[in-house]
């Protein structure tokens, strides 16, 4: 029986990592099969790689590399930690996914989504996402709450038209991709959370009382 492949995706301070804390309470609380991973990164060698992709200091990185990393980074993920849990009937929440590289690096980066989708075949052939929630928060609004950009985060620190382009990447990628909804985040964590279970619950995800 293959699990359910739900990714999580935002600008940068969405408010994803919030998010995901308490709907992996609900689950808990409800008593759910599932696993919390996380883009670049979620095993070993795929951590390692995240390493670097995140480095402040690696500001001569090219586009080019910095987008087959992300790639490389995925495949290891999927083959060791994402497929086997989807073999074993899980429900799979991954913080990113394949989305984050085309709004990113084939969108903001302008390497174009036709070359990154090249790049990311496997993941979006044989592994797209059953669901995909997209945190609709503008990058000014979430920079404003969250105080402004990690100086040890290197995709952080590129700047505010990079992230409005990124945001911009994302709504497109929405219109072409009927799995991706879009999540109201206008209101408090909680309210957002509310949105985040309702949308699981109408896709048969989760049960609908939480």
């Amino acid at each position: 029986m293959k699990g359910t492949f739900v990714t999580f995706e935002g600008c940068e301070g969405s408010g994803k990592s919030t998010q995901l804390k308490l709907l992996a309470q609900k689950l808990d609380e409800a008593g759910a099969d599932y696993i919390l991973t996380r883009e670049p990164g979620g095993s070993a060698i795929a951590e390692r790689i995240r390493e670097i992709i995140l480095d402040g200091k690696n500001t001569a990185m090219c586009d080019e590399c910095e987008a087959l990393l992300y790639a490389a980074a995925r495949v290891q993920h999927l083959k060791e930690v994402v497929i086997p849990a989807l073999d074993a009937g899980k429900l799979v929440i991954c913080d990113r996914y394949v989305d984050s590289s085309l709004a990113y690096q084939g969108y903001a980066r302008g390497l174009g989504q036709e070359y990154v989708a090249s790049i990311n075949s496997f993941a979006l052939n044989e592994y797209p996402p059953d669901l995909t929630l997209f945190l609709n928060i503008s990058p000014e609004a979430a920079f404003a709450r969250k105080h402004g950009a990690d100086e040890n985060d290197r995709m952080e620190q590129l700047g505010a038209e990079f992230h409005q382009r990124v945001y911009e990447g994302y709504l497109s990628l929405a219109k072409k991709y009927p799995r991706i909804r879009l999540v109201d985040c206008s209101g408090s964590k909680y309210e957002t959370s509310q949105n985040i279970w309702r949308i699981l619950a109408n896709e048969g995800v989760v049960g609908a009382s939480r």
